[in-house]
C-alpha cells in the first residue's frame, strides 16, 4: 500500500527548542529526548521506504527558513516537498510577496497557519487579518492548511474551533482549504463543515489512527472518502507507528488508498493525479 505523509518536521534539531515546547514533548507527547535531534535524510528515507511512503511534506517557514527541509528538497525533489508557514499577517504585503517568490522557486505543497500559535491566539480564522493570505493562496491556487482542534501546547485553543472556517469557505470558495491536526473535541462540527463545503478537507496529522473517533471513520467509509488526508506529524508520531495503525483500520481497500495516498495526491500534488483526472 502506498502513502503520502503530508506533515513531517525535520527542523526541530536546527536550534534549541523553547521551554514550552520541551515541556509539551515531555508532559503531553510523552516523547523521547531524541524527538528534537537533527534529522539524517537517509534514515528518514529508510523509514519512508519501510512504510510505503512515496513522498513527505516538510514544514518550512518564511520568517525562519529550515536549512534541513530545503536541503532535503534540493537533494530529493522526487521524495520531498515543503509546507510554508510563517507569513506575517499583521504586515502581510512583504510576507506574501516572499510567499509568491518561494512558491515560484521551490516545490511548495501548501501554505500553513496555526491560529493558536501566533498573535497570542487572539485571531480566529474568520478575522479579516487572514484575508490577504486567503486571497494570495487562491490567486496562486495554493492549498492552505489551518490548525483546528485544541492544541497540545499550553496556549489558547478557542481560535482553532472549526466553526471559524465557516465564513472563510463562504467568502473564499476558490480557496483549497484543509483543517490539520484533526479537530478534537469538535469532530462533529468539522464533519458537518466537510459535508457542507466542496473546497474543504481534513488532515489527521498528530493523531494516532487507532485513536481517531468512530464518527470520523464512519464519514471516511461513506460520503467522506475523498475528504480525509493522512499525515503523521513525524517525529511526534513516527511513520513506523502510524502507517501500520492506519492499515489496521476497518476501511475498504479503495478507501484506504484514498486516505493514505490519493486524496493527498489530488489535493496537493497535481503531478501525482491519476491520468483520468488530468484530461
Amino acid at each position: 500500500m502506498r502513502a503520502i505523509d503530508c506533515l513531517v518536521n525535520v527542523h526541530f534539531g536546527e536550534s534549541e527548542q523553547p521551554a514550552w515546547m520541551r515541556k509539551t514533548r515531555d508532559e503531553y507527547f510523552k516523547g523521547p529526548a531524541s524527538m528534537f535531534d537533527p534529522v539524517d535524510m537517509s534514515a528518514l528515507l529508510d523509514e519512508m521506504d519501510a512504510n510505503g511512503v512515496a513522498k513527505a511534506v516538510l514544514m518550512d517557514n518564511l520568517a525562519k527558513p529550515s536549512v534541513t527541509a530545503r536541503k532535503f528538497v534540493a537533494d530529493r525533489p522526487d521524495r520531498f516537498a515543503l509546507a510554508m508557514g510563517g507569513a506575517n499577517l499583521l504586515r502581510p504585503v512583504p510576507s506574501l510577496r516572499e510567499l509568491s517568490a518561494v512558491v515560484k522557486d521551490l516545490p511548495v505543497a501548501y501554505a500553513v497557519v496555526g491560529p493558536s500559535f501566533w498573535g497570542d491566539g487572539q485571531y480566529p480564522p474568520s478575522d479579516a487579518v487572514y484575508y490577504p493570505l486567503y486571497a494570495k493562496c487562491a490567486e496562486l491556487d495554493l492549498p492552505l492548511c489551518v490548525n483546528t482542534g485544541i492544541p497540545g501546547p499550553p496556549i489558547p485553543g478557542e481560535v482553532q474551533h472549526p466553526i471559524h472556517l465557516d465564513r472563510v469557505c463562504v467568502r473564499f470558495p476558490e480557496l483549497r482549504l484543509c483543517m490539520i491536526h484533526g479537530a478534537d473535541p469538535w469532530w462533529d462540527v468539522a464533519i458537518r463543515m466537510l459535508i457542507k463545503y466542496r473546497n474543504l478537507r481534513l488532515m489527521t496529522s498528530a493523531w494516532s489512527p487507532k485513536r481517531l473517533p468512530e464518527a470520523l471513520l464512519h464519514y471516511l467509509r461513506t460520503r467522506g472518502a475523498d475528504k480525509i488526508i493522512f499525515a503523521s506529524d513525524w517525529p511526534v508520531l513516527r511513520m513506523n507507528r502510524v502507517v501500520p495503525e492506519a492499515l489496521a483500520l476497518d476501511l475498504p481497500p479503495e478507501v484506504m488508498d484514498k486516505y493514505l495516498y490519493r486524496n493527498a495526491a489530488d489535493f496537493f500534488f497535481a503531478d501525482l493525479r491519476a491520468p483520468e483526472q488530468e484530461s
